[in-house]
């Protein structure tokens, strides 16, 4: 089911490639951009993995000094990123991988971040728990991330309109991913409501 899930998850991807920061640039230069800013004071050394890439919005902001090897699932995203690290002189390791099924040795990270990836990825806990297996034991996890609201009726509102958000955009409304953050293993150090409960910025320790 899984397997079905992410070929599924991948296509959508691919298909969106073309159009994906067209697609949300007005909301990336008005909140996005800001609240991944905050990676580059966060990110710490010497390797950090970064998942679900995308077109590399998150480049700008990789430090000075820090090897991050980035992964994304599309093979049309990740070449979306290349121009974009080119075009930046940004050094990155792009590698199409399936955050599922890391190809990664256990703690070989001190940093892992992904910033609205897990609405979107199959099964978020098997991601978020191979996830812990590659960071190491004093690293962190960062995530900025939307998720369902806390109001029941709202909450209600975004499982209704859910299914239609997926075909659409390929990203779930309705995740509860605080959750599935504390059930992959990881211990909760920060949350921060960034924008009421729906737009979130956690940070972890394995």
């Amino acid at each position: 089911m899984v397997k079905n899930s992410t070929s599924q998850t991948r296509r959508r991807y691919d298909r969106l490639a073309p159009y994906y920061d067209m697609m949300e640039g007005l909301v990336e230069r008005w909140r996005f951009s800001g609240w991944r800013a905050r990676l580059k004071d966060r990110i710490r050394g010497p390797k950090a993995l970064e998942v679900g890439v995308g077109t590399g919005k998150n480049m700008p902001y990789y430090p000075a000094g820090v090897a991050v090897t980035a992964i994304d699932l599309s093979p049309r995203m990740l070449a979306k990123a290349k121009k974009r690290a080119m075009a930046l002189d940004v050094a990155v390791d792009l590698r199409e991988m399936d955050v599922q099924q890391l190809e990664f040795a256990d703690q070989r990270f001190e940093t892992v971040f992904a910033t609205f990836v897990f609405c979107s990825v199959p099964d978020p806990v098997l991601g978020l728990k191979a996830l812990h297996r590659v960071c190491k034991a004093d690293g962190r996890l960062f995530l900025l991330e939307h998720m369902r609201p806390g109001n029941p009726f709202v909450g209600l509102i975004f499982d209704a309109l859910n299914p239609f958000v997926v075909r659409m955009m390929g990203a779930n409304i309705n995740r509860k991913t605080l959750e599935n953050v504390r059930k992959a293993g990881w211990r909760i150090v920060r949350v921060e409501n960034l924008s009421s409960d729906v737009v979130r910025w956690i940070e972890a320790a394995p």
